[in-house]
């Protein structure tokens, strides 16, 4: 085999890696760490949104509407008075 030939198995071991996989690792940390806490503050107000639109709906902020019974608006009732 000449010294020039290299088995093809060899040829990849000896190409160096553009970046490093520390610097990629160390790049990847800060938007994983941004996305959790982000999700989380995510996840919190969307919790308090549901308890705000439970007090909504539970009428307790609404005024009480007054509606006239059913006897004074029923016609038949007031042709027997």
């Amino acid at each position: 085999m000449a010294p020039s030939e290299q088995p093809s198995s060899q040829v990849g071991s000896n190409m160096k890696p553009f970046v490093s996989p520390e610097l990629l690792l160390s790049l990847a940390t800060a938007p994983l760490l941004v996305a959790l806490v982000g999700s989380k503050a995510l996840a919190e107000a969307i919790r308090e949104l549901g308890l705000l639109s439970e007090e909504i709906f539970r009428g307790n902020g609404l005024p009480v509407l007054n509606f006239p019974s059913a006897a004074r608006t029923n016609p038949d009732d007031r042709a027997a008075d």
